[in-house]
């Protein structure tokens, strides 16, 4: 399978149908790992709002015209007692299995943080279960270090 067709590009209206498919397949990965995520369809993102907004990037990859990865970056205030007053936090990682392990995903992210640099951002957070091993393999790949753990308790 050829990749020299692939586009990165930022995302539009014409996209959601594709883009809430894939939300959903993120809901049906996620759950697994997660006991907390309630059962029926769940909505994660306000997608459509995301595409007009001028602080977030709701990018998508595409090859030969069909859409097969996807990934945003919104602006975030940090915590006042951090060294950076906002920050761009990626979300929506999602490669079609077609095409995982072809760097599509790396393309995604290096798109998010030009966005993010002309924002005048340099801090880039994104959450990851802690089990979730291929993902946070792929983040690690591209520069990602593991930060904090968010524990629960029942």
């Amino acid at each position: 399978m050829s990749l020299s067709n692939l586009i990165i590009r930022e995302a539009h209206l014409d996209d959601l149908p594709v883009l809430l498919q894939f939300e959903q397949e993120i809901v049906k990965a996620e759950r697994p790992f997660d006991p907390t995520i309630r059962e029926g369809h769940v909505s994660y993102y306000d997608l459509k709002s995301m595409i007009a907004d001028s602080n977030a990037c709701v990018v998508v990859a595409e090859v030969d015209g069909h859409i097969v990865s996807s990934g945003y970056a919104i602006i975030k205030k940090a915590r006042h007692y951090l060294d950076h007053e906002d920050y761009a936090y990626l979300g929506f990682m999602f490669t079609d299995v077609v095409y995982r392990g072809k760097g599509i995903n790396a393309q995604v992210i290096d798109f998010l943080k030009i966005w993010a640099e002309a924002k005048g951002l340099n801090e880039i957070r994104l959450t990851v279960y802690n089990d979730n091993l291929p993902a946070i393999k792929a983040y690690e790949k591209v520069g990602f270090k593991k930060h904090i753990i968010e524990m629960r308790l029942e």
